[in-house]
């Protein structure tokens, strides 16, 4: 084993019901084969970690027992066990959605559906909202000096948008449509750029987050609580909203032909599906779970210049405030990508 301290605990927010985050000294166990710690450095904010503070659970999977929260997070490796050749003080994004590598999902390659998969922060699986973390170097990607450690904590969810794209089939010359400012809605704006769409169209319901789309790249921004869409023969459609009424208005907007792709978070079932005319017209209607191998595209995107992550940061938050970061998004709309600094 490579390493320098290991500690045996380390601090770390642990949710044990709706609303009762604890900042808890938890066990840190020594990497074992295969495995680095990494000393956090920063862990941002998702939708996800919101719904499991505020609710107790995300979509179907339920808080049963204490977690550690956070699944977006970057840091320094400090420790190594054996077989691993990264490098004590390599810097890192962590990958937190780990298949088992050995069914035929994984070992076809889309170990996103591994049906015995595990992601940081994902109950039962603590997190990394924690001063360090155990995790396979399979799982850990360096970060190029151009990217800043902080910033590495962007990385999963711009992987989220690399994904999302290479789902949706965006090709140069594309007309695209993306419903949600969201973070992941403006990642995906950035990344259909990249790819060569000709034209990017971004929807949501708030001013601030359709400004900072418009500023980092959307070519155009329409605001669907004042304004109708008008959007015709648009080549693809990639839902990130969550929102039923959204994917029913950008499949409208669609011409033949074309995809719809839905990304945001979806309720268990959907009532209204316009099957026929997705037939009448041909329009594929596909998902997006996640990632497979699209930390390094999303690692050289940041690296190039071509996606623009620091915009996306609208607060930092120390380790103590974690249940202040927690709400902030909801409390004021305007933040886009909250972080939270372990070490600070």
């Amino acid at each position: 084993m490579t390493m320098t301290t290991i500690p045996g605990s380390t601090r770390a927010a642990v949710l044990h019901g709706p609303e009762d985050l604890r900042i808890e000294r938890v066990p840190v166990p020594p990497p074992g084969p295969g495995e680095v710690l990494v000393a956090v450095d920063a862990v941002g904010v998702c939708g996800s970690d919101m719904h499991y503070f505020a609710d107790g659970r995300n979509g179907g999977n339920v808080l049963r027992q204490p977690t550690v929260l956070g699944h977006e997070a970057s840091g320094v490796i400090t420790a190594a066990g054996e077989e691993v050749r990264l490098p004590i003080g390599a810097r890192v994004a962590i990958e937190p959605a780990i298949g088992c590598g050995d069914c035929p999902t994984c070992r076809s390659g889309r170990y996103n559906l591994c049906p015995a998969g595990t992601c940081f922060g994902s109950p039962p699986t603590d997190g990394t909202i924690a001063e360090h973390v155990v995790a396979p170097a399979r799982a850990v990607h360096r970060l190029p000096e151009e990217i800043d450690t902080e910033l590495g904590a962007l990385i999963e969810p711009l992987a989220v948008a690399v994904w999302a794209a290479r789902r949706a089939g965006i090709r140069f010359g594309h007309r695209v449509l993306v419903t949600g400012a969201g973070p992941i809605g403006i990642l995906v704006a950035q990344v259909a750029r990249a790819a060569g769409a000709a034209e990017v169209v971004v929807t949501d319901v708030n001013d601030d987050r359709l400004g900072k789309a418009a500023e980092l790249g959307a070519t155009a921004t329409v605001n669907t609580a004042t304004h109708t869409l008008g959007l015709t023969a648009m080549d693809r459609l990639v839902e990130c909203s969550g929102h039923p009424g959204a994917l029913w208005q950008g499949i409208q907007a669609l011409g033949p032909g074309a995809r719809a792709t839905v990304v945001g978070q979806a309720p268990p079932a959907v009532d209204g599906l316009p099957l026929a005319y997705l037939q009448r017209w041909e329009i594929d209607l596909s998902t997006a779970f996640r990632y497979a191998n699209a930390f390094p595209a999303a690692i050289a995107l940041a690296s190039s210049g071509r996606v623009d992550l620091a915009g996306l940061v609208t607060g930092r938050f120390p380790l103590d405030q974690t249940a202040v970061a927690l709400r902030a998004p909801g409390r004021d709309p305007r933040h886009l990508k909250v972080v939270i600094r372990p070490a600070a």
